[in-house]
């Protein structure tokens, strides 16, 4: 079914399917089978299942053998993370929620970032340095609610320098910029099929060939003894073909920039004390994090969505608790600054009268709930 919202804004939350994607999964529910049975059915799902790894390896430039199928970004996360062992943890303050909720029963230490959302690497090397012990760091590749693009290939090698392991969550940068897996150096890789067109439910740790893990799922050999359970045929399927249309679309992807600087620069117009977060870093192509001076995001995200347009304060996954971003506070703005903030995700079915649409409706609402022009 298609989205309902007229105007939707709100792709890092999750893109609307990709009909090839409907079409796929539909036709692996109809065929069924038991990838791990050994009759004719099953063989056939265990192709489909191989097939949908191949073309998720083929986006980020991994091995087939080193995808892990899982529930979602959010498992993937979790299953890094509990590979870390006695290794200290270390990871940015900007990460998603699915990292630091992990740490709640971990002791970790926080990696500052400037006010870009770009972490040190002087302060990172420091931090290293000083380590008794080899390290295990959690750096995300594209923030979720910035866009702001982390220098994760020398991050890689300073890390891998002082002996240590580092994570990275690519759930936001697949499938909107390329991701070369060997290039950047990580030692593992998170992904999820909801962000770039696939079913939700579905996601995948990419694991160097030759580092073990220990799985958290455990009482069967699927994913090579690394997850067990049956395999979502289905689902699988879907994020394959999800992650081929997404890998021959990425040239296309970069055009959107155009149209997110376009608004951008409007929203400057009008209101030369709104902040665009991490404006002056690389970001990815469709993502913009936007204050209204003295307009609460939550009112924003209302107003919006009574217009007929759909966007977000924040992460997602923290919705119904709108609360100042721990990202935007990260780099270094205040709890009234961050909660005027909303993020706004382009995708591939962005227009420019969206866009148009969208300025015109922030301008309406500035001008009639900031401060600035109260009587």
């Amino acid at each position: 079914m298609a989205m309902k919202q007229q105007i939707y804004l709100d792709f890092n939350a999750t893109a609307p399917i990709r009909p090839e994607v409907i079409k796929a999964v539909t036709g692996a529910m109809e065929e069924g089978g038991n990838p791990s049975s050994v009759h004719q059915a099953g063989r056939t799902a265990r192709n489909r299942v191989e097939e949908a790894r191949s073309q998720v390896a083929a986006l980020v430039g991994s091995k087939a053998q080193e995808i892990i199928f899982t529930s979602g970004g959010t498992e993937a996360n979790n299953l890094a993370l509990s590979a870390m062992g006695d290794r200290p943890l270390f990871v940015s303050a900007v990460e998603h929620d699915s990292v630091l909720g992990v740490l709640d029963s971990k002791t970790a230490t926080y990696l500052s970032v400037d006010s870009t959302g770009v972490l040190n690497l002087a302060d990172l090397e420091r931090i290293l340095r000083d380590q008794q012990t080899p390290c295990f760091v959690s750096i995300m590749l594209a923030n979720n609610e910035t866009g702001v693009i982390q220098p994760i290939a020398e991050i890689a090698t300073l890390i891998h320098e002082y002996g240590g392991l580092l994570h990275c969550d690519a759930i936001q940068a697949a499938g909107k910029i390329p991701i070369d897996f060997r290039a950047l150096g990580t030692d593992m890789m998170s992904l999820s099929a909801h962000k770039l067109g696939g079913p939700q439910g579905m996601g995948a740790l990419v694991l160097r060939e030759g580092l073990a893990i220990s799985p958290s799922l455990k009482g069967g050999g699927q994913e090579l003894g690394r997850r067990a359970g049956t395999e979502n045929v289905a689902g699988i399927v879907g994020f394959g073909v999800a992650a081929e249309i997404a890998k021959n679309g990425l040239e296309a992807y970069q055009t959107i920039s155009s149209l997110r600087d376009k608004m951008e620069k409007s929203i400057h117009d009008i209101s030369p004390d709104a902040v665009v977060y991490g404006e002056a870093a690389p970001r990815l192509p469709n993502t913009s994090t936007i204050s209204m001076p003295g307009v609460a995001a939550e009112l924003q995200v209302m107003n919006f969505d009574l217009a007929g347009i759909a966007v977000s304060a924040g992460s997602a996954c923290s919705s119904g608790k709108v609360k100042a971003s721990h990202v935007l506070k990260a780099m270094g703005a205040s709890d009234e600054e961050a909660g005027s903030a909303i993020r706004v995700s382009l995708g591939w079915s962005t227009t420019e009268k969206e866009i148009e649409a969208f300025v015109e409706n922030w301008e309406k609402l500035y001008r009639r709930k900031s401060p600035k022009f109260a009587a």
